[in-house]
């Protein structure tokens, strides 16, 4: 796992397959998002390099239910007593009481899925022992006042972030940025595509200076400009 400085405030946890990321206020860390099976000691361990306990990592944000993003939130809920929040249509297959839905591919996204899908490790995920529920609207407390966004297609409890006071936008898997130019895209693998662009136009509304995205290099500087960009060319 790679820890990428992007921020004073803001790190970059990068998985072989997918990203977390670690916000810090000036009394607790949230992280959003957890990485794949068995990323919880390496999260534990990124946490202690920048000089803090596991412990100090207050809530675990999920924004969906895919195994790259929440593979590791139970391992390391169990770690550091954080509590661990996503939106109530995704809540139980987080908790591992049903599966959950497959995404509708498109035939081009199959070969990149099946690439993707080698990269992830084996087993079955420590599922959280509690999942708090966050809707639509709700504020969270850290980076100011973080606000839940819902936002369905990709999956239907899907939610982003934004840290108004901040500027600050967590997307998860709703946009990506390409890993061949960077250039922004809408997510991939969704159940309902149609949705997701709807989604997406409702993030390129807001006042985003930073992008962070499941996939791929955010956008530092100007987000807001390049997220217009995509939704017009949807």
């Amino acid at each position: 796992m790679d820890v990428i400085g992007l921020l004073p405030r803001l790190h970059l946890l990068r998985f072989p397959v997918g990203q977390a990321y670690l916000w810090r206020d000036d009394d607790a860390l949230t992280l959003i998002d957890a990485g794949t099976i068995g990323a919880g000691r390496a999260i534990a361990d990124a946490v202690r390099a920048l000089g803090h306990a596991p412990g100090d990592v207050r809530r675990i944000v999920l924004t969906h239910f895919h195994e790259d993003h929440v593979g590791g939130a139970g391992e390391f809920a169990a770690l550091s007593g954080a509590e661990v929040l996503a939106h109530p249509l995704d809540a139980p297959f987080v908790r591992g009481e049903l599966p959950g839905p497959h995404p509708r591919f498109e035939d081009w996204e199959l070969p990149i899925h099946a690439a993707a899908a080698k990269l992830l490790p084996d087993g079955t995920p420590m599922p959280p022992a509690s999942v708090t529920g966050v809707s639509d609207g709700d504020v969270l407390g850290f980076g100011g006042g973080a606000r839940v966004i819902h936002v369905p297609g990709h999956t239907d409890g899907s939610i982003a972030l934004f840290l108004p006071e901040e500027r600050v936008l967590f997307t998860g898997d709703t946009v990506a940025a390409s890993p061949v130019d960077g250039s922004v895209l809408p997510g991939v693998f969704n159940l309902d595509r149609p949705q997701l662009l709807a989604s997406l136009v409702r993030l390129a509304e807001l006042d985003a200076d930073v992008a962070c995205f499941g996939h791929g290099d955010p956008v530092v500087g100007g987000a807001a400009a390049a997220l217009r960009e995509v939704a017009r060319a949807r």
